[in-house]
């Protein structure tokens, strides 16, 4: 493999609390009943503002309501960004052996530009990175591959030497439609049965084990 490109929540970084926080906080400031934070992971995954409907109550799901309670998300998510939220154990470690092994790494996610970039800076800003992608305004979320396609023009590297790690059916899919090989991890935020279901091409229970593909 010449290029590794990672999701961010539930991959590299365990996150689900810091946005279930963040995504109560904007709740009640507007009105709306809150829910616990063991039932975040399912929520997440397709960027905030998807994350602000899902959440919402079914009439309360408007356009006009999502961007209001999404603007209080922001603003108490930017400054409590790193809270409760740290890395998976061992994934420093296999960031910093991909660097030594010469093999590229990227970050690709659907959570907005500005935390992304933070977080990765905060976490892992020792390490070497050749792309770090969050959702920026005009581009569509994933599992629309345009962010993958992004990162390969920062990163030029043949598909067939590039690997697409995460958590969840749409990281799954957003390799499928980039046409590069996708690997599955079971430790984020949703289960093997979905990996499994979106046709992960490898799976893998351990960051560890991520070095030993090669697509």
């Amino acid at each position: 493999m010449a290029l590794v490109i990672f999701d961010l929540d539930g991959t590299l970084l365990n996150t689900i609390d810091d946005l279930g926080e963040a995504a109560n906080y904007a709740l009640e400031a507007s009105g709306y009943p809150q829910h616990s934070l063991a039932s975040y992971p399912l929520y997440v995954g397709n960027g905030i503002s998807k994350l602000i409907e899902r959440v919402l109550p079914d009439d309360a799901r408007t356009p006009e309501i999502v961007a209001r309670v999404r603007v209080k998300f922001q603003e108490y998510y930017n400054e409590h960004l790193w809270e409760h939220t740290k890395p998976y154990p061992g994934i420093t470690e296999v960031l910093r052996a991909l660097n030594d092994m010469n093999i590229n790494i990227a970050v690709a996610s659907n959570k907005y530009h500005e935390a992304t970039t933070r977080l990765v800076e905060h976490f892992f800003g020792d390490l070497k990175w050749g792309a770090v992608e969050g959702q920026k305004e005009g581009f569509p979320l994933k599992p629309d591959p345009s962010i993958v396609f992004d990162i390969l023009t920062k990163v030029p590297t043949p598909k067939a030497e590039v690997l697409y790690v995460g958590d969840s059916a749409v990281d799954i899919e957003t390799a499928r439609r980039a046409c590069v090989a996708s690997c599955g991890v079971t430790w984020g935020f949703r289960n093997v049965k979905e990996l499994r279901k979106a046709y992960a091409e490898h799976i893998v229970n351990r960051p560890s084990e991520i070095i030993d593909i090669a697509p």
